[in-house]
């Protein structure tokens, strides 16, 4: 995810951040949230808390993995991470602004 390419646009202002993660990718969705908060913050992923003291990380993985039927189609989840507002969608998109 930090290479961003034609198919991962992303999009920096300085009250927003925003990224689409490819969910049928090997990465996984929590390093890819903790990247795009790390790129809004202009901060190193290392600087930053562990995500799992935010949010259960292994349950964010499954809300939006691939099921057996296809990719799930609806819904977000909305938390705070290292003074962000981060909001994860079932499309993919990952947004991130100050909170």
């Amino acid at each position: 995810m930090t290479e961003m390419t034609s198919q991962s646009p992303s999009v920096l202002t300085e009250e927003q951040y925003a990224v689409q993660y490819d969910r049928l990718d090997n990465e996984p969705l929590s390093v890819a949230v903790v990247d795009a908060v790390a790129t809004f913050c202009d901060d190193d992923v290392t600087e930053l808390e562990p995500l799992h003291y935010t949010i259960n990380a292994d349950a964010l993985e499954r809300l939006f993995e691939p099921r057996a039927d296809g990719l799930r189609s609806g819904g977000s989840v909305t938390f705070e991470y290292n003074d962000c507002l981060v909001t994860v969608d079932a499309d993919g998109e990952i947004r991130v602004e100050t909170a």
